[in-house]
């Protein structure tokens, strides 16, 4: 069915209400749905959850009532009673005969297989102790520590110890230890210290079968990443203990979460509103047929995502779902974070009104990213591709420094930890944060060697090595072995490990080059992003694209902890260097132009300096060394000091030093990387923090930012992050000498501002915080300026 709505949208059809959906109490429940080209439009209850089909044809279950029709589009009707515990469709009727039955596109909680929406009350979802639960604290985007992972290969293999494998509840699964007392499962995210786990799709997706336990049959996986979404809503049910009740993966989502929290590690979504699985058959369809999806010039469906469709992300309510959707993961969940698949199909306008809202309004502290390009061409204009999330306040991945760091990410490819000279100054590129790339501040880039995408790190080092034939891995095709056969005997036939002499891990050229990879990223400027699984030597035995390739590939073996226990211990301690040291998280692109200097770049070596207790840091001047040839090699030493104490090198990784160097040179071991500082003590202050309230007469700060300049730290767009006493709230810092900077309060990208002059904060006070009141009046000029200082 072809509809005038795919070109254009009356604004009378537009709905800004927030109660889309459904909203139960126990003496009644409301629904509402947008639908404006339907000619009628009822609501079907149901007593079970359906089966293959759920629709109302036919069945004798099903009770239908009309629902009418308000302003902007949208249906509803109210009906009496407790309805906790029944399941609901909508009928939808058009003017040309046509008939469509579908869940509820808002659905927060559904049936088995996503087949019908579910009527559940949340309040009793919500574990003991859910209302104290709290997002750990985030001073800045650059103090997180990603940790990409998928909820079933965390917990599935036999060696995890866990109980609930494959389960959102094998998070909450503590004190579980391997044979030789190493922690596992959450406890080990714990001991390595990252900050925020990155979960693959947990969202309802369409391709795993919740009711069956294990395999379809013999030969075929019933495992998927989950980037085929079903519900945007509502949770994953094949990752819950009983897909058959819809509350019961709600609760342990919850549990999983509270579970995180209270070990200080936070939860970012990986998110995926750039398509869906199927279009007739997606969320969508069958109320605004054409609406919700993005065409191309000829009428066809655009295929930007390389799936079949894409989502008119442009258009105000497909903007509007994508908002309500993140809100209420934000405000339901507790999420503490999105990240973007495909993001370079979300237009800019969205990622800007998303990020600016949720921050505002939900958490303050909340991050996004994403990745910034599509999987094939789009019409498109304004996409989120590197470089449109400057000043905007999300990152992107950093797709150049990746490519520096190991070379293409399937085949035989060489970057700079891999054997390719050249990749020097790109290297340097990003360990500078990219801002002299695509970045305005470091908190833009996301930086990374390898993801669940392609090839895992381990596996990319054995192809460039030429090592894939003795390690006998299995021939493979979209997770199936190509010529036929068990694909577990495969496995175990194969050796990822070939040649490692466990005495000597660290000596094991693969382990090396695995090591510098890690420590490039780690000690880098920006936000670093681990693959999981990296820690532990994982393989996925040559598979690029395991998305749906089973256990047998994708599940993290826990024994290879006992095995490579100082591969661990060196992310370990390299993830503490960085957590201790702020010069490895500068916050802004002056800050590092002053403070960070590239005095090698050549020759299979990078090396820099972080000078003057950078970032007001303890250490006065630190020295990092990446030396990517497989030989030894003399490289000098900055002359600010004569003596220098180690903390890593081709060894170990520590905080604290365990030998000196003497001199302007030293030896760096081949494909190993070295961290040295001079002297510690205290630090001058690092910067003086101004906060900026903002008060507007008509409370409206949707688009207000400020431009600030003379900071020394980070110049540019600094948006409002929260809300105090009906105002909106900046914070910007300073370096402590500066006596004033400049700012224009503006309205997105200067499309319009408050006030006709460039004005100036007077921040000399000799105070650690600094208030200032702005207060606008009716010609939008500023009118009163107060100080209020704290310290």
């Amino acid at each position: 069915m072809k509809s005038n709505y795919i070109n254009a949208e009356p604004a009378s059809e537009i709905y800004n209400g927030m109660d889309l959906g459904l909203s139960y109490t126990p003496e009644f429940s409301i629904f509402k749905v947008w639908a404006p080209t339907a000619f009628a439009v009822s609501l079907v209850l149901y007593s079970s959850g359906g089966e293959e089909i759920g629709n109302a044809e036919g069945s004798e279950d099903a009770r239908l009532t009309y629902m009418l029709r308000r302003d902007g589009g949208v249906w509803q009707v109210k009906v009496e009673g407790d309805l906790k515990g029944k399941f609901y469709m909508y009928r939808v009727v058009f003017a040309d005969g046509m008939i469509r039955e579908s869940a509820d596109p808002y659905s927060t909680a559904v049936s088995a297989n996503g087949l019908r929406s579910a009527i559940i009350d949340m309040q009793d979802t919500d574990p003991d102790g859910w209302d104290q639960d709290a997002s750990p604290p985030l001073q800045h985007p650059v103090d997180a520590v990603l940790y990409e992972l998928h909820v079933r290969d965390f917990s599935i293999h036999e060696s995890s110890g866990i109980s609930e494998k494959g389960k959102y509840k094998a998070f909450t699964e503590a004190d579980l230890r391997d044979p030789e007392g190493n922690t596992l499962g959450i406890d080990h995210l714990s001991e390595l210290g990252i900050t925020h786990v990155h979960l693959l799709p947990v969202f309802d997706f369409q391709t795993v079968d919740e009711l069956q336990v294990k395999d379809r049959f013999p030969g075929e996986s019933n495992y998927n990443w989950g980037y085929d979404p079903q519900h945007y809503n509502a949770l994953e049910g094949s990752y819950s203990t009983d897909a058959a009740d819809p509350a019961a993966r709600i609760r342990e989502f919850k549990e999983m979460v509270q579970a995180l929290h209270r070990r200080g590690i936070s939860v970012v979504m990986d998110v995926v509103y750039n398509h869906t699985y199927s279009v007739d058959g997606g969320p969508f369809e069958a109320f605004v047929p054409g609406y919700f999806y993005r065409h191309d010039y000829a009428g066809r469906l655009s295929n930007g995502s390389g799936v079949g469709n894409e989502l008119a992300t442009e258009r105000p309510m497909v903007r509007k779902f994508i908002k309500d959707s993140l809100r209420h993961w934000a405000t339901e969940y507790h999420i503490d974070g999105f990240r973007f698949d495909l993001m370079g199909l979300i237009d800019t306008v969205t990622m800007r009104e998303v990020v600016e809202e949720l921050r505002l309004e939900v958490n303050r502290n909340l991050i996004f990213y994403g990745e910034p390009w599509t999987g094939g061409d789009s019409p498109l204009v304004s996409k989120t591709l590197k470089g449109a999330q400057r000043g905007k306040g999300y990152a992107v991945f950093n797709d150049n420094f990746r490519s520096a760091i190991k070379g293409d990410s399937d085949g035989w490819g060489r970057g700079f930890v891999t054997g390719e000279l050249g990749k020097e100054g790109a290297v340097a590129a990003g360990i500078i944060g990219a801002v002299h790339d695509f970045t305005d501040t470091p908190a833009e880039t996301v930086n990374y060697a390898t993801a669940h995408d392609n090839l895992n790190l381990w596996d990319k080092l054995l192809a460039t090595q030429g090592l894939r034939r003795d390690a006998r891995f299995p021939d493979l095709d979209n997770g199936r072995l190509k010529n036929g056969g068990s694909l577990e005997e495969a496995v175990a036939n194969a050796d990822p490990y070939v040649g490692i002499t466990e005495d000597i891990l660290l000596e094991n050229e693969t382990v090396r080059r695995s090591l510098l990879a890690a420590g490039i990223v780690l000690t880098s400027q920006g936000i670093p992003f681990l693959h999981a699984g990296d820690e532990l030597l994982r393989s996925k035995f040559g598979d690029h694209n395991s998305y749906r390739s089973g256990d047998a590939i994708n599940a993290i073996r826990w024994s290879n902890k006992a095995r490579f226990l100082p591969v661990f211990q060196y992310y370990k301690n390299l993830i503490a260097l960085r957590k201790n040291h702020p010069a490895f998280r500068l916050h802004g692109r002056q800050e590092i132009e002053r403070s960070l200097e590239i005095y090698r770049c050549d020759g299979g070596v990078v090396s820099y300096v972080l000078k003057n207790h950078a970032g007001g840091d303890s250490w006065k001047n630190i020295v990092v060394l990446f030396n990517a040839n497989p030989w030894e090699v003399t490289t000098g030493l900055p002359a600010c000091s004569e003596q220098w104490n180690v903390v890593v090198d081709h060894t170990r990784a520590e905080v604290t030093p365990f030998r000196k160097v003497e001199g302007t040179e030293v030896q760096l071991e081949g494909l190993s990387m070295m961290v040295l500082y001079d002297e510690c003590g205290t630090p001058p202050p690092r910067a003086k923090t101004v906060e900026v309230h903002y008060e507007r007469t008509d409370g409206d700060y949707r688009g207000w930012n400020l431009w600030v300049w003379g900071t020394g730290i980070q110049d540019g767009q600094c948006d409002f992050r929260y809300m105090e006493d009906g105002r909106a709230v900046a914070t910007v810092e300073v370096l402590p000498e500066t006596r004033s900077f400049g700012y224009i309060l503006r309205v997105n990208d200067w499309e319009a501002r408050d006030g006709s002059t460039d004005r100036f904060i007077n921040c000399s006070v000799n105070e650690d915080v600094i208030k200032v009141l702005i207060r606008d009046s009716d010609d939008n000029t500023v009118v009163e300026q107060k100080f209020s200082m704290t310290s």
